[in-house]
């Protein structure tokens, strides 16, 4: 049996398959949300695949009905019927592989149970018919499938549908990320600049920097604080990418603000970050990180941007190991929302490590636009939460972390379900954000990780 290639859509398209009698079409009809498939005690009523557009809850996704499976060849009608039913498996995201619970395992269920496996396609195994505790054996003999636990449900009297809608959710959510993934993979082909901010304190050399970079004298430079003013964009083209640099204003502490022209800079400064794919925050070698430049630091982090730092003047140090390791260390203990971010040594004054600065901006950018799959991330949280799983609540049912799925890029966001998220504590959030930044190599650049509860819109589960 060859299936054919899935489909490709916004909406994830569904195949529910099954022997014959086992509540395929009931089951349509219920999601489908009116009786547009036939539905007889009768086993066989089913022939044709009948599509249609289905919703449960907010989630919303393209079904099949099939025929009942029967394991037929030749040129029978069944086998006919049943060339049908494997087109349908072929074309669907996921399938709906449903037994009959009172019934318990049959030897079509374990056959068809062997054909899906070799589909590759994800499978959900229904257990039909649970009205009550009708359907406990046939739940214990489904893991003998290979698809894990059933979900036990009962199609005509719609009990089930919430754990049903827990098990759809991240198929649909990763078909509407897939759409996303799309458009940012045309942004990044399209001809827009990247976009990249020189930021940090006054006289730290940031137009020196710029000067330096774009190879003429741009912008006006000298030893007086406070000489840039606006933030200056300029269009630059290097190794085949076009970059618009921002020259901003020194940011210096409020209290030091002295007049509206220094704080009228500092708001075009401040706006030159949020408009930035990259912050390069520069520092002065000289005198080493400073209380102010964490703080322009936790601004590009609090915006979302991908901060750089860059060690201007380094022709200054003499010890550089010595001053990197101490830098790193505090930039992990004073910038932990951004753990792995390294220093990148230069001088504006004599060139040295700007043929870094490029390679450097590009891979930060690259980082901050990652889009990780699904189920990739769905399997490290398995392996994190095993590792370390979730604190013990006091009182009350333990936390359950459902699964995990990313919602955005620019910077990486990230949605934790799960059954109580008022129960998980913010410190756990920074253990999963740490193991996600080090699983998936997301060094130095910020994260969002937030936690929703497991929607049921069928009611308390």
């Amino acid at each position: 049996m060859t299936f054919p290639a899935p489909r490709t859509g916004n909406a994830p398209s569904l195949a529910i398959v099954g022997r014959p009698n086992v509540g395929k079409s009931t089951l349509f009809n219920r999601l489908v949300g009116r009786k547009k498939a036939i539905v007889d005690d009768q086993p066989g009523v089913t022939r044709d695949r009948r599509e249609d557009e289905a919703q449960l809850g907010d989630l919303c996704f393209r079904l099949i009905d099939t025929a009942g499976f029967e394991d037929a060849h030749g040129e029978a009608l069944a086998a006919r019927v049943q060339q049908q039913t494997t087109q349908a498996v072929g074309e669907a995201d996921v399938v709906l592989f449903v037994l009959d619970g009172r019934a318990g395992i049959t030897p079509l269920d374990r056959t068809l149970a062997d054909l899906l496996r070799r589909s590759t396609k994800p499978v959900v195994l229904l257990a039909n018919k649970c009205e009550g505790r009708a359907g406990e054996g046939g739940l214990a003999d489904a893991f003998e499938l290979g698809f894990g636990a059933a979900i036990p449900l009962s199609a005509e009297h719609g009990d089930g549908l919430a754990l049903l809608y827990d098990a759809l959710q991240p198929f649909c959510d990763a078909a509407m990320l897939a759409a996303g993934e799309r458009e940012d993979r045309q942004m990044e082909t399209s001809s827009a600049p990247l976009q990249m901010a020189i930021v940090g304190r006054p006289n730290v050399g940031k137009s020196t920097l710029i000067n330096r970079l774009i190879g003429r004298e741009r912008l006006v430079t000298g030893p007086e604080a406070g000489i840039t003013r606006d933030a200056i964009a300029i269009d630059w083209h290097v190794a085949g990418r076009t970059f618009r640099l921002f020259d901003t204003a020194g940011l210096r502490r409020r209290s030091r603000v002295a007049d509206k022209l220094e704080s009228l800079a500092g708001a075009e400064t401040l706006r030159a970050i949020r408009f930035a794919h990259v912050a390069v925050i520069v520092i002065d070698a000289a005198v080493g990180l400073e209380r102010q430049d964490l703080t322009i630091a936790d601004l590009v982090i609090e915006e979302g941007r991908a901060p750089l730092i860059a060690v201007n003047k380094s022709d200054l140090v003499a010890d550089r190991p010595a001053a990197t390791a101490a830098l790193v260390r505090r930039l992990d203990s004073s910038l932990p929302q951004v753990r792995g971010l390294r220093p990148l040594w230069l001088s504006a004054l004599t060139g040295e490590g700007l043929e870094a600065v490029v390679p450097a901006v590009v891979r930060a950018q690259e980082l901050w636009n990652s889009r990780i799959s699904t189920p990739r991330l769905n399997r490290w949280l398995a392996d994190a939460t095993a590792r370390t799983p979730p604190p013990s609540a006091a009182r009350g049912r333990p936390v359950r972390l459902r699964y995990v799925t990313q919602t955005k890029t620019r910077p990486p966001t990230f949605v934790l379900f799960a059954n109580r998220p008022e129960a998980v504590p913010e410190s756990y959030l920074r253990f999963l954000a740490n193991d996600l930044r080090a699983d998936f190599g997301l060094a130095g650049i910020p994260l969002r990780l937030s936690v929703r509860r497991t929607r049921n819109p069928y009611g308390a589960s």
